[in-house]
């Protein structure tokens, strides 16, 4: 399972990408107006560290609009990749700029019907938000494991991105699902590197190295 970030904090990224572990981020305007930054100026600095799969949303609502927003989003760089909505908008929108070669996450996913259109308009990630339908009472994970059934069964070249991450434990989780991608706030990202037990290991392994003296 590829790991992304999803933050738009610069050092965060930074961070993640020096642990060699960040394959690509997910970003959002509600994410860059938190650093204070022109969204673009930001997106773009962001595929400059990362080198690998930016998600940037579109907020146009009509298809039309969204296929030219989509259009120049995804003129930025290279790397970018456009986020649309689930919507019947979203759907037409998709078809048309994936059969341009641009690449779509589709955002706002909370069933695997949903998964299915938009793999079928051609979008090559799907993005279920785990955490909010957590918060509805639904098995958010459901989704991503049914999803990726799905795909699976019929060789749909989408891939399934685990969104709205909350835990450490969603992480393992998606991975055990077959997410193919999961997309983590950097806080959690963090977490996942760290155990108690790890850290009284090194510990006693250096307290230990101290009682001998180097040759």
């Amino acid at each position: 399972m590829r790991i992304f970030m999803d933050t738009a904090n610069i050092e965060d990224i930074r961070r993640g990408v020096a642990m060699g572990v960040v394959d690509g981020v997910t970003t959002n305007p509600s994410l860059v107006a938190q650093e204070g930054v022109e969204y673009r100026d930001r997106v773009l600095e962001i595929c400059e560290v990362v080198q690998g799969p930016v998600s940037a949303e579109c907020i146009s609502e009509t298809a039309d609009e969204l296929v030219e927003e989509a259009r120049r989003i995804a003129s930025w760089n290279e790397h970018v990749v456009v986020k649309i909505p689930m919507t019947e908008a979203g759907l037409g929108a998709i078809k048309r700029v994936s059969a341009e070669g641009i690449k779509v996450n589709t955002t706002l996913i909370f069933s695997p019907n949903q998964a299915l259109l938009a793999a079928r308009a051609g979008a090559t990630y799907v993005s279920p938000f785990i955490g909010r339908l957590n918060d509805a009472g639904h098995d958010g994970m459901a989704v991503v494991r049914e999803s990726v059934q799905i795909f699976e069964a019929f060789h749909l070249p989408t891939q399934v991105l685990a969104a709205s991450i909350r835990l450490p434990r969603d992480v393992t989780e998606a991975a055990l699902a077959g997410s193919h991608v999961s997309t983590i706030p950097a806080s959690v990202l963090f977490q996942m590197v760290k155990h108690p037990l790890t850290d009284s290991g090194i510990e006693r392994f250096l307290a230990d190295a101290k009682k001998y003296t180097p040759v």
